[in-house]
C-alpha cells in the first residue's frame, strides 16, 4: 500500500487550519511530551503545518519529507529556528543510529508504512524513545483523507510497530482516524 505522496500541487490544503480537527497542537504535544533538548523527526513533513507546532519545544527537528517541492514551499513560508530540512524516505533517514529522542508523523504513516522504514525507525530512535503516529484509519468513511484501500487499521500499525521493536503506550481508533504511541525497546 504505501509510497503513494501527497500532491505537491496541492500543498496550500495541507496549511488549512481545519487539519486541527482531526489533531490539534494541544493533542499532539501532550501525546509526543517533548522537552526543550530533544532531537525530534517529522515524517512527512509537507509545509511544516505541524514541524511549526513543535519547533518552540525541542533542540532540533528535522522536517523529513520525500519531495522537495514540499521543502521549496516551507522555505517560502519561512522556516523557524532549529529546523533542518531533510528530502530522503522513512526508509533511509539520513542519521546515525539512536540519532532521535522521538519522532511523529501526522496524516502520513499510510505514506511510508514498511518492514523498511519501521527498521529504520528502529534504528535512528534511541532506546526508550517515542514514535507518535496520527494517521487516517481504514474503518474511517473516507469524507477527509485518502481512499479507505490506502488506509491502515490500527491494529496493523500496532503488529507493524511491535514487529520492530517497539513498544505500545497508546492505541487508541476513533471515527476517521487512530492514534499510535510507542517506545522503542532496547
Amino acid at each position: 500500500m504505501a509510497f503513494h505522496t501527497f500532491d505537491a500541487d496541492r500543498a496550500d490544503d495541507l496549511e488549512k487550519p481545519g487539519r486541527y480537527r482531526f489533531c490539534s497542537r494541544e493533542e499532539l504535544l501532550d501525546l509526543l511530551a517533548p522537552t526543550s533538548g530533544d532531537v525530534v523527526a517529522d515524517l512527512g513533513s509537507g509545509t511544516g503545518f505541524y514541524t511549526d507546532e513543535v519547533a518552540p519545544f525541542v533542540d532540533t527537528l528535522y522536517a523529513v519529507d520525500v519531495q522537495s517541492e514540499m521543502h521549496d514551499r516551507y522555505r517560502e513560508k519561512g522556516v523557524p529556528d532549529g529546523v533542518e530540512l531533510v528530502t530522503a524516505e522513512v526508509s533511509d533517514l539520513p542519521f546515525p543510529d539512536d540519532t532521535l529522542d522521538a519522532a511523529f508523523s501526522t496524516m502520513t504513516y499510510h505514506e511510508f508504512a514498511t518492514d523498511e522504514a519501521l527498521a529504520e525507525l528502529a534504528r535512528v530512535v534511541r532506546p526508550g524513545g517515542r514514535v507518535v503516529t496520527v494517521d487516517w484509519s481504514a474503518r474511517g468513511d473516507a469524507v477527509d483523507g485518502p481512499p479507505v484501500d490506502e488506509r491502515y487499521g490500527l491494529g496493523d500499525a500496532v503488529t507493524a510497530f511491535a514487529d520492530a521493536g517497539f513498544a505500545t503506550v497508546r492505541a487508541t481508533e476513533r471515527r476517521e482516524t487512530f492514534v499510535s504511541v510507542v517506545r522503542r525497546t532496547v
